[in-house]
């Protein structure tokens, strides 16, 4: 048996950008996680770590990301770890590893953001 499950909550680095795929809306944007700065019980310092994630977000979650997710947004997301493999035009083979992202949720945003629970849920 196998599980791919990825549960993330941090920053939204950058504004999303939405592009189409065969009609089908398709949001990706960085996401940062932190962890905090420690002192262990022997003493060593452990310096805060941030690390940048990759998300997609597609159809109704996409065009969803688009109006109400923006750069600070705070963001819970929960989806798959996905990597893909492609050819540059130089001939360099790329890879990336992103979130597909099936659930999500705001957690803060600006306050000039108009509510989208009604958008969401039509």
């Amino acid at each position: 048996m196998s599980y791919n499950k990825v549960i993330l909550i941090g920053h939204v680095g950058k504004d999303p950008v939405v592009r189409y795929v065969d009609k089908r809306p398709v949001a990706s944007f960085s996401l940062a996680t932190t962890e905090r700065a420690y002192t262990t019980a022997s003493g060593l310092s452990v310096p805060e770590r941030t690390e940048w994630h990759n998300i997609v977000m597609w159809d109704r979650a996409a065009e969803f990301a688009e109006k109400y997710i923006g750069r600070g947004t705070r963001l819970f997301v929960e989806g798959k770890l996905r990597t893909r493999t492609w050819e540059d035009r130089a001939a360099i083979k790329r890879t990336i590893t992103e979130i597909y992202v099936e659930n999500y949720d705001i957690l803060s945003r600006n306050a000039a953001s108009v509510s989208p629970e009604a958008d969401r849920n039509a």
